[in-house]
């Protein structure tokens, strides 16, 4: 690098700066002025001795800064947003101001004071149309109400379907709480990502800071020299040169799953030519697009837990001894939004000592699309030819982007196949040629690729044929190794484990979702035997024909730890039951009985024919024992009704008694003729003339076949005799039953819980729930 060339050519374009910028032509002498400023900093780092070169770059650097504050002035200026724009007229003018004692000379004084009195004429004469313009805004302007659809609503960038239609809208205080308390996560605060947010203060007097830096991993630890802004280390840095997924390289972070998720997304954007990833990456110029800002300060909005919500970060990236980035980056020399998004996303994380998570939860939090987990080595659920030919039409239509992982492999396997054990691969393609089903696949470290079927070292499978049909000059390829390669189905289904799914919310006309917090101390540890206590939600759909409608449950996460060591195993279960209340996790048989995975997403798929069908969801989890914070979203193609099931009882009725089968008075069931009129019996008196509700329930050792009968003794109106007949439980069941009573007129009931066999002795547990106030007492 030429020192002296460098020196010249900052001279030269800082001369034609101050030419253009005297002449008026603004947009030019910024040009100019970056050129001039980018010369110098190379010149800088080529070890220039010119005296007083880094003020010199710093002069230039603050000019640059100046410039972006009246810029964004300007911007809000022409928006009519006064209020914003008399804040930056009047930022920028003390910064001007500040810059005029530090001046070098007369002429560079005398240009920053103009700048500065240009700012304060303009926002001067803004104020005074302040109480007009207040007064026009105070008539409409109304506090936002948050939406339901908020996860989904530009998931898609400038995607042009249609987007889903709210089936419901507004925030409970529930709901609120929730959300609040998940806004914290790993000792920071995220809070939701609202419209007002777009208009968020980049402009700034001074580099923008952090409160504190990220942690780092050990190996970035071990190599770093320096935490650096972009201006200190490239020429000319922009936020987006060209998006692409070849571009992206992952170094010495482990978060593999990351990196492949921004490979796809950036190849959705380049192939559909939509603003998936680069439109969550704040300030933005009035086109849409991300833009470098000298003042660094970025905001990006993520999906997390439950909402968009609103990251904010500075600039300052970690630099290895050597000078290079010790984070993800981007080959394409002074784009920052692969390093930025990362910084972002792993400051939620906790850090760059992150875990690790997979590309469904990463592209949710990236994309908002609808996270799906294919096992392929579950022999029951997964149809190979059912799959391929799902994946292969949907990848193509743009409905879904694909991620895939490999299962543990022992080091001899990675090494003779050319893989990487538990490491994510973006698919950047799919066909099926000449009967050979085929993937593209893309590793985020940008090398090692795979060397069986089809890879660049195959020789037998590559035929002319194959390579005109793909595009693909395997000789060329074989000298190149940038990490992407071609694998037949068979193959990745010997060597991958999983294939992730994250499927365009736009598919869905309709969306809406319930935010909840289920408690540990809520119901038994385990819901083997009762589900009484688990959330559960009535789900109407209502059809005109054939339709598609999913369940997403989304477990809130708030702790690094809790990614690291996920011990929260959730599903959703689904019961075809016209929306009752379910007791019994078996009685009805479940209709979509989900697996319970320790992931924070978890997917039911089902689809709908003509009619009006009620379901009802349950949250489940395996061996509950933490509080848990939870999304009930759902998406159809068809209006539905999404509701929490109503319990006709009032809590400030229900009653708990403790009792015992002891000797004589663990009498069995009715076939121990002589004993059974012996068992415990509690009498429930009802008060009142009306028709009333009663729920009991009977808890007992899971060894015990238990039941409950009732009998009426007296009702408080006349009856017709059928009203005295005896009511039971059922079937006798292990550990838990219940006896529901529904339009019970007031009276007297005798309430007697039962073993199957005489002489069986413990302890027992018995809860009644009423719709109104009852008194309970042991007569017997």
């Amino acid at each position: 690098m030429d020192v002296h060339k460098l020196e010249q050519d900052a001279v030269s374009l800082a001369k034609r700066a101050v030419q253009c910028d005297q002449a008026g032509l603004t947009d030019t002498a910024i040009s100019y002025y970056t050129e001039a400023a980018d010369a110098l900093l190379n010149a800088n780092i080529a070890g220039s001795r010119l005296p007083q070169l880094r003020e010199k770059v710093a002069e230039l650097l603050e000019m640059e800064r100046a410039r972006f504050l009246l810029e964004k002035a300007f911007d809000e200026d022409g928006e009519n947003n006064h209020e914003e724009a008399i804040d930056l007229y009047m930022e920028a003018a003390e910064f001007c101001l500040s810059l005029t004692k530090r001046a070098p000379d007369l002429e560079t004084r005398n240009k920053v004071t103009s700048l500065a009195k240009q700012a304060v004429e303009r926002a001067e004469a803004l104020k005074g149309d302040a109480p007009k313009v207040a007064a026009s805004s105070a008539a409409s302007n109304q506090s936002p109400d948050p939406v339901r659809n908020i996860a989904v609503k530009n998931a898609s960038g400038s995607d042009d379907r249609r987007q889903p239609v709210q089936v419901a809208s507004g925030y409970t205080k529930e709901e609120i709480k929730v959300l609040r308390t998940t806004s914290y996560i790993n000792g920071r605060e995220y809070v939701p990502f609202l419209s007002v947010d777009v208009r968020e203060k980049f402009a700034l007097p001074l580099p923008f800071n952090d409160k504190r830096l990220l942690p780092l991993s050990a190996k970035q630890k071990a190599s770093l020299n320096r935490w650096a802004r972009p201006d200190e280390y490239m020429s000319d840095p922009s936020m987006v040169y060209a998006v692409s997924p070849l571009a992206i390289k992952q170094s010495i972070v482990s978060d593999c799953s990351f990196v492949a998720s921004l490979a796809i997304a950036a190849q959705y954007e380049r192939r559909f030519n939509t603003k998936l990833i680069t439109s969550i990456i704040y300030p933005q110029n009035r086109k849409g697009d991300p833009q470098y800002n000298p003042c660094g300060k970025y905001m990006v909005k993520l999906n997390l837990n439950g909402v968009p919500r609103k990251v904010v970060i500075d600039d300052l990236l970690p630099i290895g001894h050597h000078g290079e980035l010790l984070c993800s980056y981007s080959i394409n020399r002074n784009e920052l939004w692969v390093s930025l998004l990362e910084k972002a996303y792993l400051k939620v994380m906790g850090g760059y000592d992150f875990p690790g998570s997979n590309s469904n939860i990463d592209l949710h939090a990236l994309t908002g699309w609808i996270p799906e987990r294919v096992d392929l080595q579950d022999p029951e659920e997964f149809d190979p030819d059912k799959e391929f030919l799902k994946i292969q039409s949907r990848f193509h239509k743009g409905d879904c982007l694909v991620t895939t992982g490999t299962g543990e492999l022992s080091d001899d396997e990675a090494d003779r196949a050319g893989l990487v054990s538990t490491h994510a691969y973006a698919m950047l393609n799919i066909m099926e040629v000449k009967g050979h089903r085929l993937f593209q696949l893309k590793n985020p470290w940008n090398v090692k690729r795979w060397k069986g079927n089809f890879s660049d070292f195959d020789t037998v499978h590559w035929t002319p044929e194959m390579e005109k049909a793909l595009s693909y000059n395997r000789k060329v390829a074989v000298d190149n190794d940038n990490g992407i390669f071609w694998i037949d189905f068979d193959s990745l289904r010997k060597f991958f484990k999983i294939i992730y799914i994250n499927w365009n919310p736009a598919l869905f006309a309709h969306t809406t979702c319930i935010h909840r917090t289920w408690r540990a101390g809520e119901g038994p540890r385990k819901d083997r035997y009762s589900v009484a206590n688990n959330p559960q939600y009535r789900l109407d759909v209502t059809a005109s024909g054939p339709s598609a409608v999913w369940i997403l449950l989304s477990r809130h996460i708030m702790d690094k730890d809790d990614f690291a060591d996920n011990k929260e195993f959730i599903t959703i279960v689904v019961y075809k039951n016209e929306g009752k209340k379910v007791f019994y996790p078996n009685d009805p048989k479940p209709f979509k009985d989900g697996v319970r995975i320790n992931t924070p997403h978890y997917l039911v798929k089902m689809t709908e024919n003509k009619g009006r069908t009620s379901y009802t969801l349950i949250v489940s989890q395996y061996e509950k024992s933490h509080t848990i914070h939870y999304t009930l979203r759902v998406y159809s193609s068809c209006p539905f009704k999404l509701s929490p099931i109503a319990d006709p009882y009032n809590p400030k009725c229900a009653l708990e008694m403790t009792g015992e089968w002891k000797g004589a008075s663990a009498g069995g069931c009715e076939n121990n003729m002589q004993s059974y009129n012996r068992n415990p019996i509690y009498q429930v008196n009802i008060d009142n003339t009306s028709t009333n509700h009663l729920l009991v329930e009977l808890r007992a050792p899971k060894e015990f076949n238990v039941g409950i009968a009732a009998v009426p003794v007296s009702h408080n109106i006349p009856q017709p005799e059928s009203a005295m007949k005896k009511f039971r439980s059922g079937p006798l069941r292990r550990g838990y039953c219940i006896l529901e009573l529904t339009s019970l007129p007031g009276g007297l009931y005798n309430i007697m819980p039962f073993t199957f066999y005489a002489g069986q002795e413990s302890k027992f547990i018995l809860n009644v729930s009423s719709s109104c106030k009852i008194s309970c007492s042991r007569i017997q």
